[in-house]
């Protein structure tokens, strides 16, 4: 745990929080496991594209999906356990001593998981480079280059978004367990249940991408955002995430962390 001294009352400037919480993700022994994760899940990803995609399929789209596909679940982690770890490891006794104003603590939080999410997928597109590269010439096919800088950059929005996401259920949650049970329900459990609800009822169907957020967030990760999918992004965030982040924040800020 890092402390800061703060010598006298003048606010520790928030750039420096947001260096001790990038800190925080890399040196925690659990921050320190999911970060290793990501990189070997990528080399994992990679060397899984050579070994058995199909000629035709060695595209650098196919090696940026295989990377970040694994990196989706991974990055939201990070970030919902980068605040869930001041209640479960009691660090906040510390911490908002140091820092008594809740609000910079949590922001430097947000600001730290987006800091870490942006430098995750610029790894990713770069071991997805070398990949796609190492892998048509070993098949002897040209490379594809598919994947143009406004699809990488919406290809970073959504995994942002996804970390948001933990964030939030960090924030809302503030237990690591429960926090880390209720994303995979929200990622794994709720689509299918919206989705059976769109099969039985039609009308629901026709309406799912403003009322689900992982609905919406899918043509950002393909790429294909028109005027109305990002209608549907916005109204969709504002149930599933603006508001419960709203709640969880307002009592981070009117409760003591014991």
């Amino acid at each position: 745990m890092t402390i800061i001294a703060t010598g006298d009352q003048t606010p520790i400037p928030l750039a420096r929080l947001v260096v001790v919480e990038v800190r925080k993700m890399f040196t925690t022994r659990s921050g320190s496991w999911l970060m290793m994760s990501i990189g070997i899940t990528a080399l994992i990803g990679t060397a899984a594209t050579i070994a058995f995609a199909p000629e035709e399929s060695l595209t650098y789209f196919m090696f940026a999906t295989a990377i970040g596909y694994p990196m989706a679940f991974t990055l939201p982690i990070i970030a919902m356990l980068s605040v869930t770890s001041e209640w479960s490891q009691r660090s906040g006794l510390v911490t908002f001593v140091q820092v008594p104003r809740q609000g910079r603590v949590m922001a430097s939080k947000a600001l730290a998981a987006g800091v870490v999410g942006v430098a995750a997928m610029l790894v990713a597109f770069v071991i997805g480079a070398v990949g796609h590269l190492v892998g048509t010439a070993v098949a002897g096919v040209d490379a594809v280059w598919d994947v143009s800088v406004g699809h990488g950059a919406l290809i970073v929005l959504g995994n942002l978004l996804s970390m948001a996401t933990g964030y939030m259920l960090g924030v809302l949650l503030r237990s690591s367990a429960a926090s880390v049970v209720a994303y995979f329900v929200y990622v794994l459990i709720v689509p299918g249940l919206l989705a059976l609800l769109g099969e039985l009822r039609p009308g629901v169907a026709d309406i799912q991408g403003w009322m689900d957020f992982n609905v919406a967030q899918v043509p950002v990760f393909e790429g294909a955002m028109t005027g109305e999918t990002w209608a549907q992004l916005a109204v969709s965030s504002i149930g599933w995430l603006l508001i419960p982040l709203a709640i969880g924040l307002t009592r981070v800020r009117r409760s003591e962390v014991i």
